[in-house]
């Protein structure tokens, strides 16, 4: 995917638990780890707004482009 989720980084740098950010967010664990691992296919504007607001960021500091590889 050319989309890579920086949340565990933003999060380390925040020192802001899954938990924390869960409650704060008001996302549940399960979908903020799908987030996390770059397992996610989409995220919601309101999601992505609400998790910048708590880790005090801004989207280009969580979402990532990095062009995939031709063979």
């Amino acid at each position: 995917m050319a989309i890579l989720i920086n949340l565990d980084v933003m999060m380390a740098r925040r020192k802001m638990g899954l938990t924390e950010l869960s409650d704060k967010v008001g996302v549940t664990l399960a979908n903020l780890s799908v987030l996390k691992n770059n397992k996610a296919k989409a995220v919601r504007f309101s999601t992505l707004d609400a998790i910048c607001k708590a880790l005090n960021c801004q989207p280009g500091d969580i979402l990532e482009h990095v062009p995939d590889e031709e063979s």
